[in-house]
């Protein structure tokens, strides 16, 4: 079968790497990446970390307004769609990329499946959210890493060709604990000790375009009683020097520049516990075992609040400053996310699913 996958996000090049190893094993992958993270330490280091193949088109979209952005995108994925003709556009995530796929999908011939189907945050402020319910309600085949994902979606009507197969980010982060324990070399960098600091992450237009929100958070995790290490997202750094904030940022944080996957995933597995607003971290967080203190109002990720791993905060200086003082006794964690074999059922699921597809060809090739 050919399967044409899109992606255009870190996060997306994460969970790309699972599936793309089980896919390429028997079967054709057209790689399209958009774009749409154009930085090269948010973008092409990804792929030289973690193996993936160069992509077979890219886009190079960049960033623009929601509607520009998706346009672009929605232009080239039809164009790769009518000339390389896939059984399958495989998708990821809840990004503009992702949308922009699932609408040039639907209005072609190939199937449509998406990963990570049935997340929700109740949130219609977030593009993100819009873009997960309109790329479900568009796809053939959905993926939800859990079962109260599917839940939703039959919420939603959504009960055919529905499959629970876990977490395809948990089979990468099992990959690249073990790998990045051996080979990062990230925290003799930064001169700081296993389990001695913070590690935070802020992006989220909502945080960074709001100067209050922003100034908020940066005097919630200043207050941590450990040193907080913030590898700064580009859009962030722009806001904190738009909104006079950099030069404290600088003096009260250890601010540093994107880094690596594995030199992240070494930093989130080290640290005492993680201050974020990104989803993908708040699972990668849980997946290592490391707290979580979350800087929105709500999460698509319920279990791992459900569990005590993870703690929303918003954008609230104290309550961000407690849950980083707070010392916090967990119990053993649940499993709601799988075992670490996602992407093999997926590509399983998708095999059978285009079954009569192939089964023709081979009579007509014959």
């Amino acid at each position: 079968m050919k399967v044409c996958s899109v992606v255009g996000a870190r996060p997306q090049f994460v969970k790309a790497f699972a599936v793309s190893r089980e896919l390429r094993t028997d079967h054709e992958e057209i790689l399209v990446h958009t774009g749409q993270h154009y930085d090269e330490e948010l973008s092409d280091v990804f792929f030289d970390e973690l193996g993936i193949p160069e992509p077979d088109y890219n886009l190079g979209v960049g960033s623009d307004t929601h509607g520009r952005q998706t346009a672009a995108m929605l232009e080239g994925i039809e164009e790769i769609i009518e000339t390389e003709g896939p059984d399958v556009v495989l998708l990821y995530g809840d990004t503009n990329s992702t949308l922009a796929g699932a609408i040039a999908g639907a209005k072609i011939d190939p199937l449509v499946a998406h990963v990570e189907a049935g997340l929700r945050s109740y949130n219609r402020d977030m593009p993100e959210e819009i873009n997960r319910v309109l790329t479900d309600h568009a796809s053939d085949l959905l993926f939800p890493p859990s079962e109260s994902a599917a839940a939703t979606l039959a919420e939603e009507g959504i009960t055919e060709r529905v499959h629970v197969v876990g977490d395809v980010m948990y089979d990468s982060i099992l990959w690249a604990r073990e790998v990045a324990a051996e080979e990062s070399e990230v925290l003799d960098d930064l001169g700081v000790s296993e389990g001695e600091f913070v590690l935070s992450t802020v992006h989220r237009a909502n945080n960074t375009d709001e100067p209050d929100r922003l100034e908020s958070i940066l005097d919630g995790i200043s207050a941590a009683p450990l040193p907080v290490v913030l590898p700064v997202h580009p859009r962030t750094e722009n806001k904190l020097q738009e909104h006079g904030l950099w030069e404290r940022a600088r003096s009260e944080l250890e601010v540093i520049d994107p880094v690596g996957y594995l030199d992240f995933v070494r930093l989130l597995d080290a640290a005492e516990r993680v201050a974020t607003d990104s989803g993908g971290v708040q699972k990668e967080a849980f997946y290592l075992d490391t707290i979580c203190v979350t800087m929105r109002d709500e999460t698509e990720w319920i279990e791992t609040v459900e569990s005590d791993w993870n703690v929303l905060v918003g954008a609230d200086h104290e309550a961000i400053e407690k849950e980083l003082s707070t010392n916090r006794y967990l119990e053993e964690k649940p499993s709601p996310y799988g075992d670490g074999s996602a992407a093999e059922e997926i590509v399983t699921v998708i095999e059978e699913a285009l079954q009569p597809t192939t089964e023709a060809r081979s009579v007509e090739d014959a």
